[in-house]
């Protein structure tokens, strides 16, 4: 397994016009950050260094035009390209938006690679990225066709963890989403990501209903009883722990989700609302289901403050740390299982305890 401050953690830069780059420095003005990885953004050190200048950043960033370049314990700016770019704080940009792309399309190639470790994007704006060239509606459908899996967006903070079974839907399209065949699938991705990501040997999992008291036996809706409650009885007959549809209502004030290891929300609204909630700007964006390892801070690119040097860098800062965690869980969930005796010694040792 890698020492901690080998493991190289590659930054798509975001929308260079709105809060992603000050939180990426702020980031890593703490030294102590580049004790547990090596950052490498993907961007233009050029750019960085007036970004740098603007908020009066500490950081201090070395230019590499190679990921061979890479120096362990430094800030490494890889400059994915040489021109110059025009920044307005603030601004829609469509050429920005441009940028943003070749940053985060380089970063997952060299994820791919294996180049760098994981991967944690800064904040991307839906409307100018899109071209010719880029025509997903943003880093987890792009990051599910090009790496191995089923990508499934999951919050995180702490001990909450909310997955979606429809994310980037409209509402009045998210019935027609839900199958069988998707909750099944969304619900082990959940599964086995909590194993292998989490190390939670036997997760507990909530599926929250899609209408209003969750059906209420029909009455108020029937995917409750036609589509999602015999999918959960299905997987659960099968031995894993997926319990509901509960009523999503009452179901985060009542502090029922505490008793889960994480809850599966219908839609992307149902489950982000409450998650942001209670997360107070902690909360970090992980994409599960995939081969590789891919995080994000729970905001957005923040045009009404970018520029103004207030962004709060913690959401981005807890991306970083969540995403150096799993890399160490799932290669800890790789060496075990090549060993299964040593996992019977480390559950001996912990019951000896």
């Amino acid at each position: 397994m890698k020492k901690a401050e080998n493991i190289i953690v590659g930054i798509s830069i975001g929308d260079l016009n709105g809060i992603g780059p000050e939180v990426v420095l702020k980031t890593f003005e703490d030294s102590r950050m580049l004790e547990l990885c090596t950052p490498v953004i993907f961007a233009n050190v050029k750019i960085l260094s007036f970004v740098k200048k603007t908020f009066e950043s500490t950081a201090n960033l070395h230019g590499i035009d190679h990921l061979d370049q890479i120096i362990t314990g430094k800030i490494n700016v890889l400059n994915v390209w040489r021109e110059n770019v025009d920044l307005n704080f603030g601004a829609n940009d469509d050429a920005v938006g441009s940028y943003a792309i070749k940053s985060f399309v380089a970063a997952t190639q060299a994820l791919k690679e294996g180049a760098v470790d994981v991967l944690v994007t800064a904040p991307i704006n839906k409307y100018n990225i899109q071209s010719d060239e880029f025509k997903f509606p943003g880093h987890t459908d792009y990051l599910n066709q090009e790496l191995e899996g089923n990508a499934l967006m999951l919050m995180v903070q702490d001990n909450l963890r909310v997955g979606l079974l429809t994310d980037h839907v409209p509402v009045n399209e998210v019935s027609k989403h839900l199958t069988p065949a998707l909750i099944a699938q969304k619900i082990e991705t959940v599964r086995k990501t909590l194993v292998q990501d989490f190390s939670i040997n036997k997760p507990k999992i909530a599926v929250l209903g899609l209408n209003p008291h969750s059906g209420d036996n029909g009455v108020i809706g029937k995917e409750e009883q036609d589509i999602i409650k015999p999918a959960i009885k299905k997987l659960f007959d099968k031995g894993t722990l997926a319990f509901g549809p509960f009523p999503a209502d009452g179901f985060f004030g009542s502090g029922q989700y505490e008793k889960y290891d994480a809850i599966i929300a219908t839609y992307h609204d149902q489950g982000l609302i409450p998650f942001k909630t209670l997360s107070f700007g902690k909360g970090v964006n992980y994409t599960a289901g995939l081969d590789k390892i891919r995080t994000s801070p729970d905001h957005g690119t923040a045009y009404d403050i970018a520029g103004k040097g207030v962004a709060d860098a913690q959401s981005f800062q807890e991306a970083v740390y969540l995403a150096i965690d799993i890399y160490n869980a799932r290669n800890q969930y790789a060496e075990m299982s090549a060993n299964p005796m040593k996992v019977k010694e480390k559950r001996e040792e912990k019951n000896n305890r």
